[in-house]
């Protein structure tokens, strides 16, 4: 149980525990530029007394990946996660994160099993300008995983941030 700040020892904040939070997990798979991502984890957070996990999943090329070459991944997704939990953080949601494994379905089973998500929200670039590594992750995740998946695409060749239907 993680307690809050502003808990007592039991864990107890407002008159609901710790343990009743909803579990959200972000995976950034890309950087995140607008708004949209940041305004609907601020909107769970605020209204399911949320208690947020931030995945970046290494992701890597092809031929980097096969020569299992991840330095430059792992910095990537260091630096694309430092930026959005800070965003998270200047929105008033507090966050926590790591850097995930380069497959972004590993790096969502790496993180649930140390983390129960009641929900999971992906933010990608378009399916056909994703990653080898991450395509099909969103409908691959909600086969895979009985909790709701909010998928939020960043298309940054045209300056814009959706969620997906």
């Amino acid at each position: 149980m993680s307690v809050r700040k502003g808990s007592d020892a039991t864990g107890v904040l407002g008159g609901v525990t710790a343990s009743d939070s909803h579990q959200l997990l972000v995976i950034a798979n890309e950087e995140v530029e607008g708004t949209v991502l940041v305004e609907i984890v601020r909107e769970i957070v605020v209204s399911r007394n949320g208690d947020v996990l931030v995945v970046a999943p290494a992701l890597n090329t092809r031929l980097r990946h096969w020569m299992s070459d991840c330095d430059s991944a792992r910095e990537a997704a260091s630096m694309r996660l430092t930026a959005l939990l800070a965003r998270f953080h200047r929105a008033g949601v507090a966050a926590r994160g790591e850097v995930g494994d380069a497959d972004p379905m590993r790096a969502i089973e790496d993180a649930m099993s140390d983390f129960a998500a009641d929900e999971i929200v992906i933010a990608t670039h378009p399916e056909d300008h994703a990653n080898f590594l991450a395509h099909d992750v969103v409908a691959r995740a909600c086969a895979r995983f009985s909790v709701p998946v909010v998928h939020v695409v960043i298309d940054r060749q045209r300056h814009r941030e959706f969620v997906a239907a």
